[in-house]
């Protein structure tokens, strides 16, 4: 199943998917993806470290608790699926997705300090979150914002909202004037990155950003 969707790809992309997944079990690395009673207690506590290892080496801030992860599996069960990576039998990484609707969303990553793998971090968030959801019959991964290292392995930028208001009526006309231009730049971009991107013409033509109204 995962063979159709590289079919669809480029040669060259398809052909570097497979070698970047052949390095997993070349490295002893075994993936699991766990939902519901599969997560267990120690995988929270083990995700929490990995959860802190990113956060403190990216100079983020951990806002969330070992706390919030026990009571996510335990309130969201099955609508929770966490993907780990084991390595002689103990758990060295893992990234956190959530299932809702028709998309699966993947939220966190982390590993254990020390856990050097090549590729793992492709393999955990990315490859295993698309063979998850082509085996869920989901029709889309949402894997989070920004990362241009995600488009060259099967995923494509889409527009997203949000609305603001601002009491300052000239602070609203400025944010606004700018985001004229803004808007018209990240069309720009988002076409120029379909066409460069990893499927071949005929499937790109599925994906491609329809006209105004119609995203």
């Amino acid at each position: 199943m995962f063979d159709d969707f590289l079919m669809d790809l480029k040669q060259p992309k398809r052909k570097n998917i497979r070698q970047e997944r052949k390095k997993i079990p070349a490295q002893n690395l075994k993936m699991k993806r766990l939902r519901g009673d599969e997560i267990k207690s120690s995988h929270w506590d083990t995700f929490y470290k990995f959860y802190r290892n990113t956060t403190d080496n990216h100079w983020g801030r951990a806002y969330l608790t070992r706390e919030f992860f026990h009571l996510l599996g335990e309130k969201m069960g099955d609508k929770v699926m966490l993907i780990v990576a084991e390595h002689d039998d103990k758990v060295v990484a893992g990234a956190l997705n959530l299932i809702g609707g028709d998309t699966l969303y993947g939220r966190l990553w982390g590993c254990l300090p020390d856990a050097h793998f090549p590729n793992l971090h492709f393999e955990a968030c990315y490859y295993q979150a698309i063979e998850a959801a082509i085996e869920l019959n989901l029709s889309k991964v949402e894997a989070g914002a920004q990362g241009e290292h995600k488009i060259q392995r099967g995923y494509l930028p889409v527009t997203t909202y949000s609305c603001h208001y601002f009491l300052e009526p000239g602070f609203a006309t400025a944010i606004g004037n700018f985001l004229v231009h803004e808007t018209a730049q990240v069309k720009h971009v988002i076409n120029v990155l379909h066409e460069s991107g990893p499927y071949k013409e005929d499937i790109l033509k599925e994906f491609a950003p329809q006209p105004d109204g119609e995203m």
